[in-house]
């Protein structure tokens, strides 16, 4: 999928700006891909088959890839899978191109990390998994010698990671989810947003002190509001201590169709217009494809990608002059493949020009059987309602902004 740099959306009045400043986070490079830095937001998705099938593995990377999706990630449950991952790898290097791949690794997953982090581009690990508290039943507190106990024995488990990863140059996601926080920080800051921002910068210090900076952090919920309230408090604790690293966003089990969607972009899509996030993963109960097309959308409406064309069209009333769905539907799939375009389809004159007038072209119900085509905000010509599709191609062309699909 082709992309264009990150667009700056100016506003046209002095008074009011409409441009999305993004928050200053360091880059962070994983493979040939940076997050963070001001470079524009990656999209993500993980596959779901099973890592041990080698080549039903690298033909998921690469379809995925292949539609837009920038970092792929893998689950690395055992031994096994992680040894596999060298194979898949190499396959996918052979067969299509390096992809950047990003590895999944819970439970006491010391020695698996360690293997997997020769093959891949980045680990994620999560807290609150990583090093594995068994709850017990009959627990009141927790002492502070139990909690300074268990922060010692993550430590010990995550330095040789930590120190081959800095080795490499490669990174880490450190991916805190707010169902799987450890026991002591359920104990000690309750089922909060706190406990999650307190998990993820525990592990940040024990990085920092090994001096290891290549550090993506994400702090994921099925729930919208403590997703957002994680997320703003995981910043303004970065911001006290003088932190700059990237963030993933994301929904955890988000669900499925139309709400799943919406979920997502309720949540990435408010944390992005805040300036929060260098890069996204929608999570949907669907086919992993799915959820590429959702990330552009996201991206797009808030104008920090451009990789399709925006479509603006007025939601019809009695003034329409044609059947404006049926019309918006032609436009979009004899056009949909360009990218960084903007099409105006409107009904009528009354509202046309003014509210396409920041669009590149405009499709308007002038007269009864007649469009009017405008590039910009100059009307270029008028043309029979049945040849509007086939003239708005040929304006386009001549522009040289045509490209065959």
């Amino acid at each position: 999928m082709q992309t264009l740099p990150n667009p700056q959306v100016t506003s046209t009045s002095s008074e009011f700006d409409t441009t999305i400043h993004r928050r200053k986070t360091r880059p962070v490079q994983v493979g040939s891909v940076t997050i963070g830095g001001g470079h524009p937001v990656v999209v993500q998705s993980m596959i779901n088959e099973d890592t041990l099938d080698i080549d039903g593995s690298v033909a998921a990377i690469r379809r995925l890839h292949e539609i837009g999706c920038e970092i792929v990630r893998v689950t690395v449950p055992s031994m096994a899978h992680a040894k596999a991952l060298a194979e898949i790898k190499q396959k996918l290097t052979q067969s299509y191109m390096a992809v950047p791949l990003v590895a999944d690794v819970h439970h006491n997953g010391m020695k698996i990390a360690l293997e997997v982090a020769k093959h891949v581009d980045k680990v994620r690990i999560n807290p609150g998994l990583y090093v594995f508290e068994k709850p017990k039943a009959e627990r009141t507190e927790y002492t502070q010698a139990e909690f300074d106990e268990i922060g010692h024995k993550i430590r010990e488990t995550l330095e040789p990671l930590v120190i081959s990863l800095r080795d490499q140059g490669k990174a880490m996601r450190i991916g805190v989810n707010h169902g799987s926080l450890a026991e002591r920080m359920l104990f000690t800051y309750g089922d909060t947003p706190e406990g999650m921002v307190e998990s993820a910068i525990e592990f940040l210090r024990i990085c920092e002190s090994l001096d290891f900076r290549n550090l993506v952090i994400s702090l994921k919920a099925s729930r919208v509001p403590v997703m957002l309230a994680a997320y703003r408090l995981m910043v303004k604790r970065m911001d006290e201590l003088g932190m700059d690293y990237p963030l993933h966003l994301g929904v955890t089990e988000a669900g499925d169709g139309e709400y799943g969607r919406i979920k997502s972009t309720a949540g990435i899509g408010t944390l992005l217009a805040e300036g929060i996030g260098d890069t996204i993963r929608v999570s949907l109960t669907e086919a992993p494809e799915k959820e590429i097309p959702v990330c552009y959308s996201i991206l797009q409406a808030l104008g920090l990608r451009k990789t399709m064309v925006e479509y603006v069209a007025c939601p019809s009333c009695g003034r329409t002059l044609f059947n404006l769905e049926e019309v918006l539907h032609k436009v979009r799939e004899a056009t949909k493949h360009l990218t960084g375009l903007d099409i105006a389809v409107m009904g009528c004159i009354v509202n046309g020009p003014g509210e396409m007038a920041d669009a590149d072209y405009g499709y308007v119900g002038k007269q009864p059987g007649y469009i009017s085509l405008y590039r910009g905000r100059e009307e270029i010509k008028r043309v029979p309602e049945d040849r509007g599709v086939e003239e708005l191609i040929n304006l386009i062309k001549t522009d040289g902004r045509w490209v065959e699909p």
